[in-house]
């Protein structure tokens, strides 16, 4: 049995920024992002946290091409630091590991936050970590204080900001979970979006129901409008729900037998010369891979 080689040597080398080659250039811009302060921020708070990953070392020179991690190199130089851990690829292979990285979602950001805490990190420490303001790590550390453990499965694999807790939790516990439901299946976990939700929402389905709903340009008279179109928008999403399954299947049966039908030269020519405009709707379901065309 072949045995496989290591991509990298197991353990981190500490190399001088020197001697580390860049494989593109940065523009200028970039020390202007957020994402580069965030990580300048974290690397001066904590330090480096994810080694910088070169290739071989020239024979002559001892300089080593940069595979990943431009940014951090960036933010190295910029806070005058000597040297960095660096992970040595065993070969040329520009492979960068972040390619296809899953980035976390809210929860998860939450729940590692919470762990932090819990282990003796401060507030004030995680803000100046990440480059954020304080009362945004606090926001973040209570983002499930009111949320149903129902509504916070369906949002476990979502990003979304941190004040949705705020809109959610003045709602019953099934109320919300039938509004993260309709944000989740539309692929839109928003504030607006949630704001749009609560104020169609039935004052019997509020945890305070004698407080007035308030929602910025929204008068009393829209929102009783809206919780009437809700309510009958949910009916009809519900109704599409139950039959969407099998729709697609009645449109995939239909669109193989036309497929098969049109193929046919002479139902082909019969339809162009008597049945035109039937021919062109033939053609458009045969064409069509989902029900949105």
């Amino acid at each position: 049995m072949a045995q496989l080689s290591l991509a990298f040597l197991p353990n981190p080398l500490s190399i001088p920024l020197d001697l580390i080659l860049p494989s593109r250039k940065a523009q200028a811009v970039i020390l202007t992002t957020r994402k580069f302060l965030q990580i300048q921020a974290s690397i001066k708070a904590v330090g480096l946290i994810e080694p910088l990953t070169v290739g071989p070392a020239d024979k002559k020179t001892g300089h080593r091409v940069l595979i990943d991690g431009h940014l951090r190199l960036l933010a190295l130089r910029t806070l005058e630091r000597a040297e960095a851990p660096c992970l040595e690829s065993t070969d040329d292979e520009s492979y960068t590991y972040n390619t296809r990285i899953n980035r976390l979602s809210s929860i998860q950001e939450h729940v590692m936050l919470c762990r932090a805490v819990e282990k003796g990190v401060t507030a004030q420490r995680l803000a100046d970590a990440l480059d954020l303001d304080v009362s945004t790590i606090t926001r973040k550390l209570n983002l499930l204080d009111g949320i149903c453990p129902e509504a916070a499965a369906l949002l476990k694999d979502q990003q979304f900001a941190s004040d949705l807790g705020t809109i959610l939790k003045k709602m019953k516990p099934m109320r919300q979970v039938e509004c993260v439901e309709l944000m989740v299946d539309a692929n839109c976990v928003t504030l607006a979006y949630a704001n749009a939700l609560f104020a169609a929402t039935p004052a019997s389905q509020l945890v305070d129901p004698g407080k007035p709903k308030k929602v910025a340009g929204v008068s009393p008279a829209q929102m009783a409008n809206m919780e009437r179109e809700m309510g009958s928008l949910q009916e009809q999403y519900k109704l599409v729900e139950q039959n969407f399954s099998q729709d697609v299947l009645n449109l995939f049966l239909a669109s193989k037998y036309l497929s098969k039908l049109l193929e046919n030269v002479e139902v082909n020519r019969y339809l162009q010369m008597h049945h035109p405009e039937i021919l062109t709707e033939l053609k458009a379901i045969v064409e069509s891979e989902t029900l949105d065309a």
